[in-house]
Parts: structure tokens; sequence; C-alpha cells
């Protein structure tokens, strides 16, 4: 007898043991998709993970309904990885299922009703429903619930299906659907039939008394005589408006015109001429040689290349390489925004060749980018991070670009892994080579460069000899006491502005905070706006004139009064992106200014049109959150302003400084591409703070070597590994005694300073759940999967606790 174990998208421990029935044996194989059913319930997208002949021991195993692919949908590689992700990351197979396949990969289960055969229906027994019903099987054969809610009022549908089962007139029938469906296009063609029975003369002769059907027909057959090599699309014919369908559907009835069907791809891909890449420079030469023979080592590098030097040119060479060599590229950006400039370049080369993924892609579009990974017709993928989870056939190169970004990581996703970190992992059981790249490395990857765990490649210098920015430090304290502000800029960052204006050059100003202002609140008794989801006070957008939590999005109307008080004396507290932006428009009022977040970019191709107004040298200024740091290459860009840099260090985070370092960083890179005269300048009430100093000094090596001294003392990562555990409840009081139960569970099996916690979390409720936390700190090492094994006993012994069961469990390894 055999056996399989089936992952099933449910977010359970482990697999499950099913039995394979006897005419399936030859047929299954790890990797295909099976029917199978669940707890009474029908679930259509197990996977098969694991066959053997082990009978279980405390039950009888169900047989398996059907196998739902000819051959394995996932690839013995992605299996590992799978089973790797699980292990690591302490997360259920399911959950990564449910993450790495397209919804329309998986399959439902719908019911659907059919007439009995040889049946007679007896009409004038029935009422209305059960009329429509009956006379809409007579003509569909077969109807889903989802349809027969069209004609049938919702709380009627159960009643008539019942009624008409009961008189035996219709049966359920269960099928199975896939949701997928291949987009096809409606293309015409004079039949060749018609002609050949008629003259063209007699054709137009019996058309004569319908002269739009007469026309219509011409037009086709010009179109075809014109081009016959290309099919006529169906909606081309109609795009002028001169014909109705009314008109073509006579055409095809009389059998003088066929319509038909053709498959095509959803994807558009590049159509223009094919180019060849740009020469490297001798700088860029020596990386890619360095890259290569690291390579030969069976070693993975971490390009460290200062902004603009040229780290696109160098992955270009190596993709060629990769793809020349017969084997398939994945390229990871952190969001999908990044891509245009490598789009541009890679199009050119691999035109079809090429393709993307990531969640804006419809879910019909995820499903052809699979299929054609797994059938290898797609040579270079550009995609985030779930683009990992593909079929690739013989992956040869993960470039992780921009790899300290933190959208390799997000925590709101489950299950929780970190992108870059896990592409290593990927590309070992491919036997595929990996490209971290960054101006500003994690601290994590440059200590292990400096491990020689990768190899370190270093670009210091911009392509084309660019001279990198300068960075000055304002003493915004000392502007202030001097009376040299004008809001929150200094008169030497107006001053500087008005220059680039008059030179018809670009600024761009960095402000980290999203909205108007942090808080609005009462000056007579001292009330603020706080969610009612949330433990957090709401902040003020003044385009939109509403607050919003920015944990839940929950909105409200600003208020005109105080509800506590009910005085009019409300004041706005705190400074948004919004607030300097419209400040730096009433300090410019000549200058088109633009902002740059989340809020503002929230409309369709709201991003591209800001692109290309900057590229198009319309806008003269720029205010923007983190997302103006990201991936922008505009010639004209010299000058860059953070008026509130302090903002950025005083986060409760140990991450702070190094995210402030690379976010400073990143942005400077935006200055002086081309002139090598990019300046930035930094208004602080700290300017004697370390990490400003060596940031000013571009002091690269210090800075790191400071968090590294920092972190080694403070026993945080890359010395360290630490692991979150985040309990959620809607009570306050079940999430604290479940996290004191939990800690003490830890402390009995784990040493004591490993464990830091319970405490309640920084923000103790978000939508409407309270959140208490529990931090492990263990050392790096073999012991280290041993504590792992320990903390996994310990959440075994927590869920035993049913009145606990209720109680939502986070885990974040690597946090």
């Amino acid at each position: 007898m055999t056996f399989a174990q089936i992952i099933l998208p449910l977010n359970l421990k482990g697999t499950f043991t099913y039995k394979v029935p006897d005419e399936l044996v030859e047929k299954i194989e790890i990797g295909m998709r099976v029917l199978v059913s669940f707890r009474g319930k029908k679930i259509y997208t197990g996977i098969v993970f694991e066959l053997h002949d082990k009978k279980p021991e405390n039950f009888v195993a169900k047989d398996i309904i059907n196998i739902l692919d000819d051959f394995p949908i996932l690839p013995p590689e992605q299996i590992a990885f799978w089973k790797w992700l699980s292990n690591y990351y302490l997360c259920n197979l399911g959950e990564i299922y449910r993450f790495a396949f397209p919804s329309s990969l998986k399959l439902e289960s719908e019911t659907y009703l059919k007439l009995k055969p040889h049946v007679t229906v007896d009409f004038e027994n029935l009422d209305v429903n059960e009329m429509y019903l009956i006379q809409a099987l007579e003509v569909r054969q077969v109807i889903n619930l989802t349809e027969i809610e069209a004609f049938i009022p919702k709380k009627e549908i159960v009643r008539t299906i019942n009624s008409l089962i009961d008189l035996e007139y219709i049966e359920i029938d269960e099928k199975i659907s896939e949701k997928y469906k291949a987009k096809e296009v409606a293309y015409l063609s004079i039949s060749e039939a018609a002609l050949t029975r008629n003259s063209l003369a007699e054709v137009l002769l019996s058309l004569k008394r319908s002269p739009k059907q007469q026309e219509l027909f011409l037009l086709i057959l010009e179109k075809q005589t014109e081009h016959p090599e290309k099919p006529i699309k169906k909606s081309e014919v109609f795009e002028e408006g001169n014909f109705a369908h009314a008109q073509l559907k006579s055409l095809v009835d009389k059998k003088l015109v066929q319509e038909y069907f053709l498959q095509k791809d959803r994807l558009k891909s590049f159509e223009g001429e094919i180019e060849d890449l740009e020469k490297l420079t001798p700088e860029q030469e020596k990386a890619n040689g360095e890259i290569t023979a690291a390579f030969a080592e069976s070693k993975n590098v971490l390009l460290h290349g200062v902004t603009s030097s040229g780290k696109t040119h160098i992955y270009l060479e190596q993709i060629e390489k990769t793809v020349a060599a017969g084997k398939n590229v994945l390229f990871l950006l952190p969001e999908i925004s990044l891509t245009k400039q490598i789009v541009q370049r890679l199009e050119k080369k691999y035109r079809a060749q090429l393709g993307f993924y990531h969640q804006k892609l419809t879910d019909f579009e995820k499903v052809e980018v699979w299929r054609k990974v797994r059938s290898n017709g797609i040579k270079i993928l550009i995609g985030t991070r779930n683009s990992l989870f593909l079929p690739f056939k013989n992956l040869g190169l993960i470039v992780v670009d921009e790899e300290h970004d933190s959208a390799y990581r997000p925590q709101e996703v489950s299950p929780f892994f970190n992108g870059k970190d896990t592409a290593q992992v990927l590309a070992k059981i491919y036997n595929a080579h990996v490209i971290l790249g960054s101006a500003t490395p994690s601290v994590e990857s440059y200590y292990l460069a400096q491990k020689d765990k990768l190899k370190h490649v270093i670009l210091r210098e911009r392509f084309g000899n660019v001279r990198i920015p300068s960075f000055e430090l304002i003493d915004f304290k000392e502007e202030q006491n001097s009376k040299k502000i004008i809001g929150n800029f200094s008169l030497k960052v107006i001053d500087e502005i008005k220059n680039q204006i008059a030179e018809k050059k670009q600024t761009m100003i960095l402000h980290n905070r999203r909205g108007y202002a942090n808080v609005v609140e009462c000056e007579t008794c001292g009330y603020v706006n706080y969610c009612s989801n949330c433990d957090v006070v709401m902040t003020y957008h003044k385009f939109s004139n509403e607050m919003k939590c920015h944990y839940c999005g929950q909105k409200a109307s600003k208020p005109k009064v105080c509800p506590k008080c009910h005085s009019t004396n409300l004041n706005e507290r705190g400074v948004g992106v919004e607030q300097i932006h419209e400040e730096v428009s009433r300090i410019f009022p000549e200058a088109e200014v633009d902002r740059m977040d989340v809020d503002s970019m929230r409309k369709k191709f709201a991003y591209e049109k800001l692109y290309e107004k900057i590229e198009a040298g319309e806008s003269d200024i720029v205010v923007g959150t983190q997302m103006i740091a990201k991936g922008l290459d505009f010639d004209h860009v010299e000058l860059i302003a953070i008026p509130r840099a302090d903002a950025l260090l005083y986060v409760q985070d140990f991450r702070a400084e190094e995210r402030a370092f690379q976010l400073i960083t990143q942005v400077s890179g935006r200055a002086g591409r081309t002139s090598g005269e990019g300046k930035v300048l930094i208004q602080t009430y700290n300017p004697e703070h370390s990490l400003f100093q060596l940031i000013k000094d571009n002091a690269t090596e210090k800075i790191y070597k400071h968090f590294l001294e920092e972190r080694k003392t403070f026993l945080y990562p890359p010395f360290t590994k630490l692991i979150m555990i985040e309990l959620k409840h809607r009570k306050e009081d079940k999430a604290n005694r479940a996290s004191q139960f939990l800690g003490s569970i830890l402390r009995k099996y784990l040493p004591e300073e490993c464990i830091l916690g319970p405490e309640k979390s920084p923000v103790g409720k978000v939508n409407l759940l309270y959140q208490y936390q529990i931090l492990l700190k263990f050392p790096r090492g073999k012991k280290y999967a041993e504590f792992k094994n320990l903390v996994l006993r310990s959440f075994d012994e927590f869920d035993e606790i049913t009145a606990y069961g209720s109680v939502k469990k986070m885990i974040f390894v690597d946090f």
C-alpha cells in the first residue's frame, strides 16, 4: 500500500496522510496537485510532499480522490526549499503554500445542478422560482449556485433547490473547476467555402438588400487581401463604431464570415529594436572579473558600490553570461516601482525572454508567468520576493538589488521570512550564484563579507568619474537663536534652493513622515484623537482633511471642537510631509513643487506621471518621504535637503542608526549624478552626533565599524540571533496572561539570559488586538538549532492549554 503526505493550504502544523488508490499509484509523483477531502469539506489544493508505505497506526487514512496534473507542478528544488523555509522560520508548510501559489492555480469546489435524465416536468405544480430554474437548466444543461443568484433571490435559493430535488426533477453535480482560463481573442476571416461555392459578385448580390452587411463583408475582405499573413482582430473591425454586432452575426450565420479564437498572452513584451549592452569602464571590468573569480570558487558576492557607480551594468554583464550558458536568472527588487531603468535595458536585449512577477499583476497574469517559467519560456525574471517560489527549471543566477531594503522582510505578510537570506538558500539548492548589491549594505551582509563568507567587491567611484555629493551639517538650534529661519528651513537652505531654481536645476527635500501633522491637540484640556482600534494617535492629513490611523487605516473627520471640553482652541502639532510641501510652495511661489509619498501616489500611474514630469525638467522641487530615495535617476537634481534629520535617529529600534545612514546615503545618491556637483544639506539640532559626522566625512568603513562595535557591546545581530514572539488577543488580560504563561514555559527550557520579556508591545493595541512580545536572543553557531527546537517544544506545551487556543501567535525568526 502506498501513502502520501499532503500539504493543504491551511495554517496547520505538518502534512496529512492519505492513501493512494491502486489505480493512481503508477501516476502519482511528488509535487503534483491532488484532490482530497478534509474534515468533511472538500479541499482541492493538496500538494504531494512525500510518498511512502508506512501505514498510520492511530487512524484509517482517507483515499486521494484524484490527481490534477499530468506531471509535477512543483520541482524537487522547490519542495526542498519549502522544507528548509518551514524548519528555519518555524512556519507551517500550509502557510508557505498559500503564499507561494497564485490563487487561480488552486482549484475550488462548486455545487452544480443539472436536470435528471429523461425527466418530464409538470410546470403547473411549480412556483415562479422553480420554473425559472428548470427553464435555465433546459437551456444551459448545468448551472452553479453563483449563477442562480442572478435570477432567484438569495433567501429563496436553498428552498427552491430542495423542493426540485424532492420532486426528483434535478440533481446535484459536484464539479471541480480550475479558476484560471487562458485569455482568448476573437478573430475574423472570410469563409473560403463561401467563395469556392459562389463568385464574389454573387456573394455581394446576395447582400444587396443589407448594405451594412455588404460594407462589413468588403472591409474584412480588404483587410484580409492587404495583409494575408496578419489575422484580423474582431475588435479592430468595430473600433470606429460604423458597424453593429448584429450585422456580423448575420454574416456568420450565412457562413460568409468565420469567427475564431486564439489564445493570447496577457503579458505584453517589448517589440522594439534589439540592442547590445554598453561596455564596462576599467573599474567595472575589474569588479566584474572579481565576481567571476568568486563564482568559480562557489562563493556568493556582496557588490558594494557607491550610488551611481554602475552596479546595474555589472549585473547585466553577469546576466548575459548566465543566459549564454543556457541558465535562467532571477533579478530581485524590493519594490516593483524600481524596475523602470533595469527593464528598459533588459527589454532591448531579451524581449519576450524577460518576465515579471509581483503583487500588482492580476491573478491570471501570475499563472501565465508561472507556466512560462515552468516550461522554460522565461530566461530572466524580474520580481519581488514572492518570485522565489516560481518553479524554475535551471536557475543559474540570483541578483538581489538594494539588498539592505526592509521590504525584503515585511512583518505584515505571513509567513515571515527575509527574501535576501532565503535567496541564498534557494541558490544553494539550485547550485546557482548570488550577487547582493547595495550602496549601503546591511550590517549583517557587511559582517559576512568581512568574515570572508561573502566575496566583498567594492566600487568606490561613480560612473564616469563623477564626484560624489558633498555634505554640509547645519546647526538648526543656532539658526533658530539667530532668527535665521523661516518655518522648518534655515535661510541657508532657502538660499541654496533659490540658486538651484535660478540655474534651472532641481531639488529634492526628504521628510520621512506621512500626513500634515502628527497630532491635533486641544490647547485647553490636552485632548488628542486616538484611533478606536489601535493604541496610537491619529495623524492629520490636510489634503483630504481627515484624521488617519497609519496602522489599521481607520479614518475620521477632523474635529472642529474638542469632544471632551467643547473648546474650539485646537492646534496641530508635529510636522508631516504635507506641511513641508505646503511650506515650500509658500516660500517659493514661482517654483513647481511636487510631492511624492504613499498618499499622493495612490492613483493609477501617479508614480509614472511624476517620474516623467521630473525627467522632463517640469518640476523644480520634489518633497517626499523615503520613496524619493529609491531608484530615481535624474540628470538635473543637484541639491538634497533634509530639514529634520534628527527624527530619523530617534526611533525605538536597534537598527535606527543603520536605517538613518542608509536613507541619507541613498537620497544623497540622487544628487549630481552627471555633473558631479551634488550637495546635501542636513539640518539637525545635534550636528556633533557621531553618525552625522561620519556621514559628512563619507567614512563608510568607520560607520560600519561603529555599528559593529555597538552591536557587539549590546549583543545584537550579527553577533546574536533574534526571535520575536508576539501574542495577540481582543482581551488585554488574556493576551497578558498568555504571554506570562509562554514566558514561564520558555524559561523552563532556555537560559534566563536568552529571554527578554514578556512586555507590552511598543504599540499596545493594533486593529482591536492587544499585543505582548517576548524577545529571544541566542548565540550564533550550532546551538542555535537546538535552541529553536526547544522553542518549538515550548509552543507545543503552550498549545495544549485550550483556554489559550484563541490567542494569536506570531513568530519572527531573525527579527
